[in-house]
Parts: structure tokens; C-alpha cells; sequence
């Protein structure tokens, strides 16, 4: 059952291009975002980085 989710999860990698490796960039991003006052200047280096990764 796991080789299958791997295979999976390997084929969408493979479609989806660059989209799913900055995923992680961009959630946590969007988490940063909802602080108040800082949220946005905090975020900035993770969309710097969700950016490089999929443009």
C-alpha cells in the first residue's frame, strides 16, 4: 500500500512540476501572513523563496 501512495505521489510531482516542492514555502507563508503587524515583513523571505521555486 505505501509503494502505491509513493508511486503517486511521484507521478503528481512529475505533472505538477515546481508547484508542489514550493508548496511548503507558500504555507508557510500564508501562516506567517496572518500574524498582525509583522505577518507580511515576516513572510517576505518564504514568498522570496516560493517564488524562486516555481515562478
Amino acid at each position: 500500500m505505501t509503494r502505491r501512495w509513493i508511486a503517486l505521489w511521484l507521478a503528481c510531482s512529475a505533472l505538477s512540476g515546481c508547484g508542489v516542492v514550493a508548496a511548503p514555502c507558500r504555507v508557510a507563508s500564508a501562516g506567517l501572513k496572518m500574524v498582525p503587524v509583522v505577518g507580511h515583513v515576516a513572510a517576505a523571505p518564504t514568498d522570496v523563496c516560493a517564488n524562486v521555486i516555481d515562478p
